[in-house]
C-alpha cells in the first residue's frame, strides 16, 4: 500500500552533482558552501524522493533557494528511517495491526499494510521503579519485567513477524536513545545501490541526540510517526539556521552537562524556537562525540529543531569504537567528503553561511543546577545555598514557595528502621541518576562513579531514607561502569541499577518511605529531588517533593551525600569521615585527566560487539496476518477508531448545542492532558483495570497500558495538576452542566456521549505545550471533544488534534474566554462550512445569545485534508482500501 510512485528517473544522491539537477530546473548552480550542511541533508532527500506526488520539483527549488526561503516556505522531509519507543509505539503499532483488522473487513488485503519506512521499534518505557532497598521484592528487575509486560512483548514480536519492515529492540538492552546512539546510527545508508545520508525522527524527544553525530534527526509526534511509518513525509517550514560558534577552552571544573546547560542559556535567550542550530567554530573540536550527543539531546529546551554537529574526524574515531568496519568506515568518510557534508571545524573557509550567528566562549561556563521548578532556571552551584533560601523567601510562582521566615528553620524528626533523622526545608529525599540527557556520556558518569569511589573511600555515605537509583541509559554504561570499578562504590552508596529505560524523568519511581511523606507534610516542607536527566515538572518526581534540580551526575551523588540542597560546597563540609574529619567536595572531585584517562580505558569498542549480542527476542508469538486480540488482555485491545470506516469521505458536521467538557487556562501540557507516570488508585483509569480484577500493584503506568484505549480514554485529563476552572481546584474533575454534578472527566465525557451531546473545550495560551503525545490527541477524540477553543496551541500539539480529526479554533487577536465574558456552561453551536480553508472565521453562537468569531488554525492543505477524512488514520485507511 502507499505506493510512492517511484519515478522513472534516479536523481543522483551525491550533492556534489546537483548541477546537473540545476540544469533541469534552470536554477544557477549554488556557491560552494553556501547551504548549512544540515540544509544539504534536507535537500539531498528531496532530489532523492522527488516523484512529483509527495515530493515536487517545487519543492527541491525551494530548498536550493534556501537563502530567500527560509523562516516562509514549507518543505517535505523524507528520513531514513523511524525510531518508536514503546510508550508510542505500542499505540503506533496497534493502530496498524487494527487497520488491518479494518482493510480486512472492506475485503482489501491486510498484509499491505505495512511501514514503508524503515522501523525500530525499543522497548524501554515500561520500567517501573518499585524495589530497591526498601522494600525488598523476591523477582528479580528482569524477571518481573518480563512476567508483567508479556502481553505486550508478544504483541511487538507479532509486529516484528508480521509487518514487513519492522525491528524489535527487546527490553533490558537500552534505552531508546542510547539504542539509536549505539546500534541504529549508520552516519550513511546503503539500499539497492544508493548511498545517502542516515537520517531519522523519532516518537522519543530524546532523538535529537543523533545530530550530535552529523546524523539529521528530531523528534516527532505518535500520529506523526504512523504517517511516517506508511511512506509520507514529514512537513516542515524550511528552517533558518543559527550557526552557533564555539572559542575558548573548556574549563577543567565543568563537566558536559554545564557546558550544556551553559549553552542552552545563550540560545534560550537568543529566541531561536523553530530554527535548526548547527555548531562550527575551532571550539568545537575540543568536545568529544558523547559531549556533542549531550549538548544535541538539550535542544527542545531551548525550542531548537535540531543542535547539529557535522561529521568531523572526531565522530569518525566514535564510529571506529562502534565497531564501523573499516570498509564501512571508509565509505562514510569518502562519501561525506565527496557530497561535502564532512567538515573540518579548523578551516574557516569551510565555512557556511548562516541566517545568524551566535558565539559562545567555553571558558566562560561554570558549573550549574538547574531548578527548582524549571529547567531554564539555572543556578550556580557556588550560589546554591543563597538561591534556595530566596526561593524559600519568595512569592509562590516559578521559583517561590513563600514560607514564612519562622518556619524556615522547621525541624522534624522521624524514624527510619531503629534510627532517628530530622528533615528541614531543603533536605534531599530523592537522589536519581537516570536515562536520557547524562548516562550516555561516559565522562560524566565516569566522573560521578569516581566521586563515589573517593567519597566511600573517605567513610562517606548517603542517609538510607533518601530513595536513590541508578537507571543507565543502557547496557554499555553499565557495562563501562562495571569494567572501571566504580560500580560497587555507587551501591555502597545506595545507587543500585534499577533497569534500562526512563524511570523517575517520566514519574516511574516508586512511594518514599510512608515516615519520610508524613513528616514533609506535617512540617509543610520544601523537601528537594536531585536528578541528571533533562524533565522536573513539579509534582512530576513525587507530589510531596516540591523543589526539583537538574545537575550532573557527580553534583547528583554529592548532594545525596549531604543529605540537602542549602549547602555551600567551598566553606561547608560535604560530611564527616568516620573519625570526625571534615571532608569537602573539593576533596573528592574527580580531575578531568583522571576521567579522561578512565574513558579511554573503559570505553571500547568491545563494549559494543557484546551488547549487540543480546539483542535477539525470545518471545512466542502468532505469525497470523491479523493479530489475534485477545479480550481479556488489559494492554493490548483493538482501537475504535476503524469502526464505521467506510471508502467514501464524511464531510465535517456543524455542531450545534455543543458543551464545554472542561474550560482551561493557560500552559495546559500535554502532561495534563495525557499523564505518564502512575495510575492513581482513586482514577477513572484504576476503576476500570480493578473491574478486570487486578489489584493495584498490578496497575503499572499510563505509559505502559497505551495500547488499550479503555485505559488511556480514562486517563485523559486525569492529572492531579489539571486546574479547571470549572471545579476551582486542581484535579481530574469537571461540571456535567446539564446536571450541575461534578465528577470525573471520563464519567462527564461518557454520559454526554450517551445523550448524543457534541463536546468542546475551552483554554487560553498555549494549549498543548510540553512533551509530544498522540494520546493527548487521541484521549480527547474517545471522549468526543470535536473542536478546542483557545487563545493559541503549541504548534506540534496541535497538528496532532488535526491529525485526530478534531478543529483547532484560537480566538480572534485580543480575545478569550474572560473578555467575551464566557462562563463555559453555555451551549455552543458552530457552523462549519464543507469548503473550510486555513484562517478562515467561523462564527460561534451561544445559548445566551452571544455570537463570536473563531480562527480555523490549520496550518495548509494537507491538514484540511486530514480533518475532512476525520484524521490522518482514517485517511491512511482509506486509501488502503480496495
Amino acid at each position: 500500500m502507499w505506493s510512492t510512485h517511484a519515478h522513472t528517473h534516479i536523481y543522483t544522491v551525491a550533492l556534489g552533482a546537483v548541477h546537473t539537477f540545476h540544469d533541469t530546473l534552470r536554477i544557477p548552480a549554488l556557491p560552494r558552501n553556501e547551504l548549512p550542511l544540515s540544509i544539504r541533508v534536507l535537500l539531498e532527500a528531496a532530489i532523492r524522493k522527488c516523484d512529483d506526488f509527495y515530493v515536487r520539483k517545487e519543492d527541491v527549488e525551494t530548498i536550493l533557494d534556501w537563502r530567500r526561503q527560509q523562516g516562509s516556505a514549507e518543505v517535505p522531509f523524507s528520513p531514513a528511517r523511524l525510531l518508536l519507543q514503546d510508550f508510542t509505539g505500542i499505540p503506533a503499532m496497534v493502530d496498524l495491526a487494527a487497520m488491518r483488522d479494518a482493510v480486512a473487513r472492506q475485503g482489501g488485503d491486510p498484509s499491505q499494510v505495512n511501514p514503508k519506512c524503515p522501523t525500530d521499534l525499543i522497548v524501554d518505557h515500561a520500567l517501573q521503579i518499585d524495589f530497591g532497598k526498601w522494600p525488598e521484592i523476591a523477582l528479580k528487575n528482569q524477571e518481573k519485567e518480563l512476567i508483567r509486560n508479556r502481553e505486550r512483548l508478544q504483541f511487538f514480536k507479532w509486529c516484528s513477524q508480521a509487518f514487513k519492515n519492522v525491528n524489535v529492540v527487546p527490553p533490558d538492552i537500552s534505552a531508546v536513545h542510547q539504542v539509536n546512539l549505539e546500534y541504529l546510527c549508520q552516519a550513511v545508508q546503503e539500499h539497492e545501490d544508493f548511498v545517502y545520508p542516515d537520517s531519522v525522527v523519532g516518537t522519543d524527544s530524546h532523538t535529537t541526540m543523533v545530530n550530535g553525530l552529523g546524523i539529521l534527526g528530531w523528534g516527532v509526534g505518535g500520529i506523526e510517526s504512523e504517517a511516517v511509518m506508511l511512506g509520507q513525509p514529514v512537513t516542515l517550514t524550511l528552517p533558518k539556521v543559527v550557526g552557533c560558534k564555539l572559542l575558548g577552552s573548556v574549563n577543567v571544573l565543568a563537566t558536559s552537562i554545564d557546558i550544556v546547560l551553559g549553552i542552552t542559556k545563550h540560545l534560550r535567550q537568543a529566541g531561536i524556537s523553530g530554527k535548526f542550530v548547527e555548531f562550527f567554530g575551532p571550539g568545537v573540536s575540543q568536545l568529544s562525540a558523547p559531549d556533542r550527543t549531550t549538548i544535541a539531546n538539550m535542544c527542545p529546551e531551548y525550542n531548537a529543531t535540531v543542535s547539529f554537529f557535522p561529521v568531523d574526524d572526531v565522530t569518525l574515531k566514535h564510529f571506529k569504537q562502534a565497531n564501523f568496519s573499516e570498509e564501512k568506515l571508509e565509505l562514510v568518510e569518502a562519501y561525506l567528503k565527496a557530497v561535502k557534508l564532512f567538515r573540518s571545524y579548523q578551516d574557516l573557509g569551510e565555512d557556511p553561511h548562516y541566517s545568524e550567528v551566535i558565539e559562545i566562549d567555553l571558558s566562560s561556563i561554570v558549573p550549574h543546577v538547574s531548578g527548582p521548578k524549571r529547567s531554564q532556571d539555572r543556578v550556580e552551584v557556588s550560589n546554591m545555598k543563597k538561591d534556595f533560601l530566596n526561593c524559600l523567601n519568595e512569592k509562590v510562582g516559578f521559583k517561590g514557595f513563600h514560607i514564612p521566615v519562622e518556619k524556615q528553620t522547621t525541624l522534624m524528626p522521624f524514624l527510619h528502621g531503629s534510627r532517628e533523622y530530622q528533615l528541614t526545608h531543603g533536605s534531599v529525599v530523592l537522589a536519581a541518576l537516570i536515562s536520557c540527557t547524562n548516562n550516555c556520556n561516559p565522562s560524566v558518569m565516569l566522573a560521578a562513579g569516581l566521586l563515589a569511589k573517593k567519597a566511600v573511600g573517605a567513610g562517606l555515605s548517603v542517609r538510607p531514607y533518601i530513595q536513590t537509583s541508578l537507571a543507565p541509559g543502557s547496557g554499555m554504561v553499565t557495562h563501562y561502569l562495571s569494567a572501571s570499578g566504580v560500580l560497587p562504590y555507587f551501591s555502597q552508596l545506595g545507587f543500585e541499577v534499577v533497569g534500562y529505560g526512563c524511570a523517575t524523568c517520566v514519574g516511574n519511581t516508586s512511594p518514599l518511605p510512608e515516615a519520610v511523606v508524613n513528616a514533609i507534610k506535617q512540617g509543610d516542607l520544601v523537601a528537594c529531588g536531585v536528578l541528571s536527566g533533562s524533565r522536573h515538572f513539579e509534582g512530576r518526581l513525587c507530589d510531596c517533593v516540591r523543589a526539583n534540580y537538574l545537575a550532573s551526575p557527580p553534583l547528583v551523588v554529592a548532594y545525596a551525600i549531604a543529605g540537602t540542597v542549602s549547602i555551600d560546597f567551598e566553606t561547608e563540609p560535604l560530611g564527616l569521615t568516620p573519625e570526625g574529619k571534615e571532608v569537602y567536595l573539593r576533596d573528592v572531585w574527580p580531575s578531568r585527566e583522571e576521567v579522561q584517562h578512565t574513558e579511554e580505558n573503559m570505553v571500547i569498542s568491545s563494549i559494543f560487539r557484546e551488547l549487540r549480542e543480546k539483542m535477539k527476542v525470545n518471545l512466542e508469538a502468532s505469525e497470523a496476518e491479523l493479530f489475534p486480540w485477545d479480550p481479556k488482555s488489559t494492554y493490548i485491545r483493538c482501537p475504535p477508531f476503524f469502526n464505521k470506516l467506510t471508502k467514501e469521505l464524511c464531510e465535517p458536521q456543524p455542531m450545534e448545542n455543543a458543551h464545554a467538557l472542561l474550560f482551561l487556562g493557560d500552559m495546559v501540557t500535554t502532561d495534563h492532558i495525557s499523564p505518564a507516570g502512575s495510575i492513581a488508585r482513586v482514577s477513572a483509569a484504576a476503576k476500570y483495570l480493578q473491574s478486570k480484577r487486578l489489584t493495584p500493584r498490578e496497575f503499572n503506568s499510563y505509559g505502559a497500558r497505551r495500547g488499550n484505549d479503555a485505559v488511556m480514554t480514562r486517563g485523559t485529563f486525569a492529572s492531579i495538576k489539571l486546574q479547571n476552572r470549572f471545579v476551582g481546584k486542581a484535579g481530574p474533575k469537571t461540571l456535567h452542566v446539564p446536571s450541575g454534578q461534578i465528577m470525573d472527566v471520563f464519567d462527564a465525557a461518557e454520559r454526554y456521549q450517551r445523550d448524543g451531546i457534541p463536546l468542546i473545550i475551552l483554554a487560553g495560551k498555549k494549549y498543548g505545550s510540553g512533551n509530544s503525545r498522540d494520546w493527548a490527541a487521541k484521549g480527547p477524540y474517545l471522549l468526543g471533544v470535536r473542536a478546542v477553543i483557545a487563545e493559541s496551541f503549541e504548534k506540534l500539539h496541535k497538528n496532532h488534534l488535526v491529525a485526530m480529526g478534531i478543529a483547532p479554533l484560537q480566538f480572534l487577536p485580543g480575545q478569550s474566554a474572560d473578555s467575551l465574558e464566557l462562563s463555559g456552561k453555555e451551549k455552543f453551536s458552530l457552523c462549519i462550512p464543507k469548503d473550510l480553508s486555513p484562517g478562515q472565521e467561523i462564527t460561534v453562537k451561544t445559548s445566551t445569545g452571544k455570537t463570536f468569531q473563531v480562527i480555523a488554525s490549520f496550518e495548509n492543505a494537507v491538514d484540511m485534508v486530514f480533518y475532512k477524512h476525520g484524521g490522518i488514520l482514517k485517511f491512511v485507511a482509506r486509501n488502503a482500501l480496495p
